[in-house]
């Protein structure tokens, strides 16, 4: 017969380790309690763990998606606000200009001067709102201001003006010979000089420093939409020739006939104005329809990618509680071994 030595050193250590790995997977499954989720994806699915990491993608880029939504739903919703109180001031312009309609008299067309100015500050104001730091009027220039103020006495804008009305007429806005001005004259020089300066070049240079490129929004995976317009549009660029013309040539010491020419051209902008922002507005409209009609897309798809997720890393919450129960108790007994292995001794027996 055979006897085998084996201490209790080597018993101890066993017990230790037995103690080490049951704390380590109760700390497991207590994560798997919190969470829901296996602790250890790759350990729980082997090979299926690669199919949980591209679902578990395609799940982020669904979201990323959806927060990218909820950017542009902001931008349109700025834009069409901003559009809303253009439309309403091109509407009150050309209303001022209706009001002066084959009338000389200094008090009305003062008023009516007043009212332009006070549209065109508000269409400034607007067209320069931002959202979440960036111009919604810029298109792809987000930082820069889309729109000059007029009123500003270093204004590029009043000085490509004047310079263009002398350049034109040989003498300055000022001058009494503005009088002498015949209807046909004041026509050519609105439709052939004047309004070819708010387009291309000059009113970049002078007015607008927008993009003509829209910013635009993937908002599934496969579509894009413009989320923004810009203030190169026509309808940007009729608002501020038509206030142009009122403000500068509207109250101008005319014959009752070129006024008349002026005020035409006037009201014939300002109601381009008013159909080309609205022309805006209906393009955005819909780029907000598709925006929601897309979100509703995406909370099915997010629901169904979630639902596969689930099922591939869900972990049975009352298995794992029983299961950390049951490790828990052994932990305990072991403990309990440990100690009455450390208490064996020889010297208690002597």
């Amino acid at each position: 017969m055979k006897t085998s030595f084996i201490s209790n050193i080597a018993i101890q250590s066993a017990m230790r380790l037995t103690i080490s790995t049951s704390q380590n997977e109760v700390q497991n499954l207590q994560k798997e309690i919190v969470t829901g989720r296996y602790a250890d994806i790759g350990v729980a699915l082997g090979a299926g763990a690669s199919r949980s990491v591209a679902l578990n993608r395609d799940l982020l880029r669904l979201d990323n998606i959806k927060d990218s939504n909820a950017l542009a739903t902001q931008r349109l919703s700025a834009s069409q606000g901003a559009m809303t109180l253009m439309a309403d001031n091109a509407q009150s312009m050309l209303e001022a200009f209706i009001t002066v309609t084959s009338t000389d008299d200094a008090g009305r067309l003062g008023i009516a001067k007043r009212d332009v100015q006070t549209a065109l500050e508000a269409f400034t104001g607007a067209i320069n709102t931002s959202s979440n730091g960036e111009y919604v009027f810029s298109g792809i220039n987000t930082d820069a201001r889309p729109l000059a103020n007029y009123f500003d006495p270093a204004s590029p804008a009043q000085a490509a003006f004047d310079s263009t009305f002398q350049s034109h007429f040989g003498f300055a806005k000022t001058d009494p010979l503005v009088s002498g001005i015949t209807p046909a004259q004041m026509e050519d020089f609105i439709t052939n000089t004047l309004e070819p300066s708010f387009t291309g070049t000059d009113w970049t240079t002078n007015w607008s420093s927008a993009s003509d490129t829209n910013v635009t929004s993937r908002i599934t995976r496969n579509d894009l939409i413009e989320s923004t317009t810009n203030a190169n549009t026509a309808g940007m660029r009729s608002f501020a020739l038509a206030a142009v013309i009122g403000l500068e040539l509207l109250g101008m010491p005319l014959a009752s006939d070129t006024r008349a020419v002026v005020n035409t051209k006037a009201m014939e902008y300002a109601g381009a104005a008013v159909s080309g922002i609205d022309n805006e507005r209906s393009r955005l409209g819909l780029s907000e329809a598709r925006v929601a009609k897309a979100n509703v897309s995406l909370e099915a798809q997010i629901k169904i990618v979630q639902l596969h997720v689930n099922s591939l890393e869900e972990v049975d919450a009352y298995e794992a509680s029983t299961r950390m129960n049951s490790l828990l108790a052994q932990v305990e007994t072991s403990y309990k071994l440990t100690s009455r292995i450390q208490q064996l001794s020889l010297s208690n027996y002597l």
